[in-house]
């Protein structure tokens, strides 16, 4: 995929998904910077300390990554910061929780793309990759929690929604600048959950099977590359089948 030394900025590139996005992006040669809040910047090394949450932060990043390289080819929405509460059930989940969630995650979104999205303009090129879920696209089987303590967080759907609409959105207006934007949603995927809950899921997911991280990467990898120049307003399920019934 023809990725080959466009800098690509991908946040939370240190995650569970986010360590595979990178590494899928270096192998096929791009110049993939991981943006993270506990990291010392070293852009040799392809690091940059950057809290997502924060206009400064962000202005900041953005800015050494310009004079760096002198251009941004690519941006990977991925990263996932939460409160303590985060998974507790919808009647004892407090006002502030929810507010603090939609503006870490969702809000987030909006501030990297805004000012990623000046330098593509005057690049006239460029392209977004926005993380979503099934869950931004589908209502919550419940039952795959039958048998655990475990719950889906409600802020989670609404905030997957919203970003999957916000990228339409992104996508129609910035289409006449030669930027395209996409998301990657994806199902369930392996992260060492209760056995009850991995057996319920697997049960239901017509592969029979959770995804892997490694799964995700060549997706979002895709659609950052060339061979993905006429999509735009699209959104990936990689998701074993799960919207499919």
């Amino acid at each position: 995929m023809r990725v080959k030394d466009k800098v690509i900025i991908v946040t939370g590139g240190n995650g569970l998904i986010g360590r595979e996005i990178v590494a899928h992006l270096r192998k096929n040669e791009a110049t993939a910077i991981v943006a993270e809040i506990n990291v010392e910047t070293d852009l040799n090394k392809g690091i940059i300390n950057c809290d997502i949450t924060d206009e400064k932060s962000v202005l900041e990043a953005m800015d050494k990554i310009i004079q760096k390289f002198g251009r941004i080819d690519g941006l990977v929405n991925n990263a996932y910061p939460r409160t303590d509460d985060w998974g507790a059930r919808f009647e004892d989940i407090k006002f502030d929780s929810w507010q603090k969630n939609v503006d870490m995650q969702m809000n987030s979104v909006f501030l990297l793309s805004q000012n990623v999205l000046k330098q593509m303009v005057k690049q006239k090129s460029g392209s977004i990759v926005n993380i979503a879920s099934i869950y931004g696209v589908v209502g919550n089987d419940f039952t795959v929690y039958d048998g655990t303590e475990m719950t889906s967080a409600a802020a989670y759907s609404a905030i997957k929604g919203g970003v999957i609409n916000f990228t339409k959105y992104l996508a129609s207006y910035f289409g006449k600048e030669g930027i395209r934007v996409n998301c990657v949603s994806p199902g369930g995927i392996f992260d060492n959950q209760n056995p009850v809950f991995i057996k319920n899921y697997e049960h239901k997911v017509p592969l029979k099977r959770m995804g892997k991280p490694s799964e995700i990467a060549p997706a979002v990898t895709f659609l950052l590359s060339d061979e993905a120049s006429y999509i735009s307003g699209h959104n990936l399920m990689v998701d074993g089948g799960w919207t499919a019934i």
